[in-house]
């Protein structure tokens, strides 16, 4: 294993999205022992990361300003932008500063910038575009003389910068790279049934998703009456089967959870989403408390070594087309969803922290509840011994997903 970080305590303070200068107070005896280090203004508008250190550790530690800490998918730090070409930080102090002037003619090969809203920016980047006849597996509510209506969903940045302790913060960069990740899930795989419907990007606005009619998983399980044998056999054969679509890809969830599982309505239809912390298992992987890094760098290369999107005009039944490699930096997704060596910012193989993910919600899944795990036990790779208590169809095969990643590396998806 590589990339073992040192912790620092984190602190993630609630508070409205209006609020200029979160205010943290400690009792005495902690002031005198710790201080604060830097605030981080996270992808979430409500939450705040406060680094706190020793104080004998200040002369130390004050040089590193870059240091990350993680605990979860709504406590994620986020950078300031950073301009990867010149190699300087920069602050975005206007969120609403548009650069369409600099997005390049539609092509393949595309530059993105730094700041979200320009992905979408007209025109859109034909890397970006919905695959063929993308409403083909969907049911029209309405039609005309002239056309067919359909519901969707457009999922737009949302960017939010803060002036915090005199330093203005901006979740501009983290929203870039969870976008771009998720059009990269979108754009390469090709239509499956457990896989959320990608329709296209919306020029100056950002990325049209299928509408889906249900609700998620957490709200299915911890309904009443429970849910029978044959109910827990078909959402967990669906799930494995949408997950087992995307790891053909290379391509990982990265942040599976009972919130990010929609069920249909009428159908029963398991959908996979929310794919922001997505990473390729063909990419090279530093740790999460590195600098942060270009995950799109490659296709900075003009096209030079014809490495590009697959297009979706044909089926993709393979991973070849996929281009490789990439450097990418894996962060936690939701607790206790998320697999200990990811938590520990230790996670070389993506797919297999997917396995742990799919191996807590089958536990949800049988127990017909909601589960948690101490953070300082998951880190460590310790399960509560009352975890499998009322399981009666996946004990076996849960135990396996969640075992230790070098034994879980004996039994992948």
């Amino acid at each position: 294993m590589n990339g073992r970080r040192t912790l620092t305590n984190t602190i993630a303070i609630p508070g409205p999205a209006d609020q200029k200068t979160p205010t943290v107070t400690h009792p005495t005896p902690l002031a005198k022992a710790m201080h604060v280090k830097r605030i981080t203004l996270t992808s979430k508008k409500n939450w705040w990361m406060v680094e706190m250190n020793d104080e004998a550790d200040t002369d130390s530690t004050a040089s590193n300003a870059t240091t990350n800490s993680f605990s979860s998918s709504e406590e994620t730090a986020v950078e300031p932008v950073y301009d990867y070409k010149h190699g300087i930080d920069e602050v975005q102090h206007h969120a609403a500063k548009s650069v369409r002037e600099e997005s390049p003619p539609p092509s393949p090969i595309y530059n993105p910038p730094r700041h979200p809203n320009s992905i979408f920016s007209f025109p859109t980047p034909t890397a970006y575009s919905a695959p063929p006849n993308p409403t083909a597996s969907l049911h029209p509510i309405a039609h005309g003389s002239a056309s067919e209506l359909f519901k969707c969903i457009v999922k737009k940045p949302d960017v939010i910068q803060l002036e915090i302790n005199g330093e203005m913060q901006s979740n501009a960069s983290d929203v870039t790279v969870q976008f771009l990740a998720e059009l990269r899930v979108y754009t390469t795989l090709h239509r499956h049934r457990n896989i959320c419907a990608f329709l296209g990007s919306l020029e100056n606005v950002g990325m049209v998703l299928e509408y889906v009619d249900g609700r998620t998983l957490y709200d299915v399980i911890i309904a009443r009456p429970a849910l029978t044998r044959a109910q827990k056999i078909d959402y967990h054969n669906q799930l494995l089967d949408g997950l087992t679509h995307l790891h053909s890809y290379r391509l990982s969830h990265g942040d599976i959870s009972l919130l990010n599982i929609q069920v249909t309505h009428k159908m029963n239809t398991i959908k996979l989403l929310d794919f922001g912390r997505s990473v390729s298992a063909d990419s090279i992987f530093k740790s999460p408390d590195d600098e942060p890094v270009d995950p799109f760098a490659y296709l900075h290369d003009g096209g030079r070594g014809e490495r590009k999107w697959p297009s979706n005009a044909s089926n993709v039944s393979t991973p070849a087309a996929i281009p490789s490699p990439r450097i990418e930096q894996i962060h936690p997704g939701t607790r206790p969803f998320s697999a200990p060596e990811i938590l520990r910012g230790e996670c070389t193989d993506p797919l297999l922290a997917d396995a742990y993910s799919f191996g807590m919600i089958l536990v949800c899944l049988d127990r017909c509840e909601s589960i948690d795990v101490k953070p300082w036990d998951q880190r460590k790779d310790k399960l509560p011994k009352d975890l499998f208590d009322g399981c009666q169809e996946f004990e076996e095969r849960a135990r396996v997903y969640l075992r230790k990643w070098n034994e879980r590396a004996a039994k992948a998806l």
